[in-house]
């Protein structure tokens, strides 16, 4: 129990002690932080060399989580207030998620249209300013998932999520956004937003979703 005691302090130290810092040294004490809770109960579970074994998996699973976390720094900042200016009226939610990457979250109204891959007019400019806070950030790693509503099988569904994932890195690497930075997924009709049980709905769950990380060096 003092040992699992030990991974639960780190944790919270992590969690209490990012008050006072930037966003840059809250991502990396955050990657710290959760690698010392595991590194404990890892000390805790795999041995019984007292206190000391749970110290020592905390101290090296901070290591671990330091370098193995997203740094949020100021040019990520930048770059999320820059694409909120961007977006604003489109119906693009911007938000920093909780392991310091920026998620851009596309609805169906202006990404795709149903059953399609073509990206909409509408989502080009989007677009287009994004690949421009990616050229300046070029340290940032991009995941673009697509996803779609419960309309047609999974036969249908799990490819045309991952086409509309591809036209988005395709469309991104003409504008000048280097395609080996760029991971696509597809995720079909699987993870869903909200119950398929209207249109509103439906339209809600066809999206694309592009997540941006800065990895800890």
């Amino acid at each position: 129990m003092r040992k699992l005691t030990i991974g639960a302090l780190a944790l919270a130290l992590a969690a209490t002690g990012c008050a006072d810092m930037s966003a840059t040294q809250q991502g990396t004490a955050t990657g710290a932080g959760v690698g010392a809770g595991l590194g404990a109960l890892l000390g805790a579970v795999t041995g019984n060399g007292g206190g000391g074994r749970a110290l020592g998996g905390a101290a090296i699973g901070g290591a671990i989580g330091a370098v193995a976390g997203n740094v949020w720094s100021t040019r990520m900042e930048n770059q999320r207030r820059t694409m909120e200016q961007a977006t604003q009226g489109t119906g693009v939610q911007v938000t920093q998620t909780a392991d310091n990457r920026l998620k851009l979250e596309i609805p169906s109204d202006i990404s795709f249209d149903t059953g399609r891959a073509d990206i909409k007019p509408n989502l080009r400019p989007v677009l287009d300013r994004f690949a421009a806070t990616l050229t300046e950030n070029p340290a940032t790693l991009i995941t673009i998932v697509g996803h779609t509503d419960n309309t047609g099988s999974d036969v249908q569904n799990d490819p045309l999520s991952l086409q509309r994932a591809g036209r988005t890195r395709d469309y991104l690497s003409t504008r000048g956004v280097a395609q080996n930075r760029i991971n696509v997924v597809g995720r079909g009709s699987h993870e869903p937003l909200v119950v398929n049980n209207s249109e509103a709905n439906r339209a809600r769950n066809r999206r694309v979703e592009i997540f941006v990380a800065e990895p800890q060096r």
